[in-house]
Parts: C-alpha cells; sequence; structure tokens
C-alpha cells in the first residue's frame, strides 16, 4: 500500500486535473449556446437554397454553361476533412479522421485523392501523405461567411481549371451537445434532383436563366460551405462539453476513492502506533 504522503499527493493531483475539467466543460457550454443558435438559425435557410439550386440545375441544358453542374469521368478527387483546432472533444476529430480515410482506401481506392484541411487536426493527420493542397486552420479565428467564401471560391476555381473531377466534404452535424452526425456531402460537381411528379421543375425566370444561375450557384455552394463548418463549429463545443463532463465525473469518482484510500492507510497507521505503545507497556510492567 502506497504511503499517506504519495495518496495526498495523488488526491491534489486529481483534485486540480478536476477543476480544470470542469472550467473547460462550462467555457464550452457558453461557446457551445452561441454557436448552437448560429447553426439553428442558417440551417434553414441554406438547406432551401440547396434545395432551390437542385431544383434549378435540373431544368439546365448542355447549353445554359453551367460550369459547376458538368459531369466528367472522376480520376482527381478532393476531400475538404473538416476538423477542429484542438483536442480534448473525445472521438470529434478522430470519427473524421477515420471516415476521410475509408472514403480514400474504400469508396474512391485507385483514384487520386488528395486533401484540404480545415482544422490542424486533420493536416496533422494527412499532411505524412504528402497530399494535403492546403491548410486552411486559422478560419476558426475569424469565422466568417467572408472568409469561407474564399476557400468556397478557391474550390470553385480548382474544379473549373479540372484540377479535380469531384470535390466532396465530411464533417460532423451538429444535432445536440452529445450527438454529432458524420456527413460526407458532394460539393462539387453540383447533383441536380432526381426528376419526380411531386417536385415543381417548372419556373419563370426573370432575369434570364444564365444569369441567376451565375449569381445563385457560387453563392450557394459559399453557403454549403459555410453550413458545413458551422456545423462542425457546434459540435466540437458540444462533444467538448460532454467529454470534459464525463472527465470530471471520472476525476471526481477516483478522487473519492483515493481518500477512502488515504482514510484506510492512516486509519491503519493510528492503529500500528497504538499497538507499539501498548506492546511498549507492557514490557515495561513485565
Amino acid at each position: 500500500m502506497a504511503n499517506l504522503k504519495e495518496i495526498r499527493n495523488r488526491i491534489s493531483s486529481v483534485s486540480s486535473t478536476m477543476q480544470i475539467t470542469s472550467a473547460m466543460k462550462m467555457v464550452s457550454a457558453a461557446k457551445l449556446k452561441k454557436a448552437q443558435d448560429a447553426i439553428t438559425a442558417m440551417r434553414p435557410y441554406a438547406d432551401k437554397l440547396t434545395e432551390l439550386l437542385q431544383s434549378l440545375s435540373a431544368t439546365l441544358d448542355a447549353d445554359s454553361g453551367s460550369k459547376f453542374s458538368s459531369q466528367r469521368e472522376v480520376n482527381k478527387i478532393l476531400i475538404v476533412a473538416i476538423t477542429s483546432n484542438r483536442g480534448l472533444c473525445g472521438a470529434f476529430n478522430s470519427n473524421i479522421i477515420k471516415e476521410v480515410s475509408k472514403l480514400s482506401k474504400g469508396t474512391y481506392a485507385g483514384k487520386d485523392v488528395s486533401y484540404l484541411a480545415i482544422g490542424k487536426k486533420a493536416n496533422d493527420a494527412f499532411k505524412k501523405t504528402n497530399k494535403v493542397v492546403a491548410n486552411k486552420s486559422a478560419i476558426f479565428d475569424d469565422l466568417t461567411f467572408e472568409n469561407v467564401s474564399e476557400i468556397a471560391q478557391m474550390l470553385m476555381d480548382k474544379f473549373v481549371a479540372g484540377e479535380y473531377d469531384k470535390i466532396v466534404l465530411v464533417y460532423n452535424k451538429f444535432k445536440n451537445a452529445a450527438t454529432q452526425e458524420i456527413m460526407t456531402e458532394q460539393f462539387l460537381p453540383i447533383v441536380p434532383v432526381e426528376a419526380d411528379v411531386n417536385v415543381n421543375l417548372d419556373y419563370i425566370f426573370e432575369p434570364s436563366k444564365i444569369e441567376i444561375v451565375e449569381q445563385l450557384i457560387p453563392k450557394s455552394l459559399k453557403t454549403q460551405l459555410f453550413k458545413g463548418i458551422r456545423d462542425s463549429f457546434a459540435s466540437e463545443h458540444g462533444a467538448r462539453m460532454t467529454a470534459m463532463h464525463k472527465a470530471t465525473d471520472n476525476a471526481t469518482e477516483l478522487r473519492d476513492q483515493l481518500k477512502l484510500t488515504y482514510n484506510k492507510a492512516r486509519q491503519a497507521a493510528i492503529t500500528n502506533e497504538i499497538l507499539e505503545i501498548v506492546g511498549g507497556a507492557e514490557a515495561l510492567n513485565n
């Protein structure tokens, strides 16, 4: 059994860790509220815009000049992996890294796959492959639509230039503080909605269809990427809050066990001292 000093040191260490995890939980809870409100307010707009874009794409013909919906043979693929810059958030980052690796080695096996990292954890995981075309981790320092638009524009330019035949987003979709859903979305080319009797594809365009396409598609793509990063940002704080809550509970349990061990060791030491005193007194009497 460890001596009393060692047990006291461990109790002190665990208590300090518990204070840190508890503080991190409260910070993440405060940030989560703001991030959750942002993505909740944005999601209906982004989903409706994407739906409109897909419906519009279904009405386009070859002469409409939609450079973002051109389907070609897929040889070069760019996977945009959206993670966080920091850890201590459970399996949040590892789930994305595993999903991206699964896509690379499974779904897109035999293809020329490259990565664009949004988040330091994704960059750290894939930089050793020498196929990370860009690291946009700094976006989380100032997460605004304007800054995300620059990344989206770069992706659109690379697709139009023929550098990549397909661009895919992989990120965590926020459901609640304890649940995140891994999403794999095709960013480019745009996938038109399948013709359905319940879908109205008969539009009257004002101004012309070409002008609407040139304005709507880039804006929709930028909004789609911004929504994905916002979803991931909210999911990160939810995952970190949950992880720190569990860590605090585990630290509390460990501290209580150490205190019980300390009390038992202390009681045993006191008992031994009493026995020594009694034994010494008996020896003097004899």
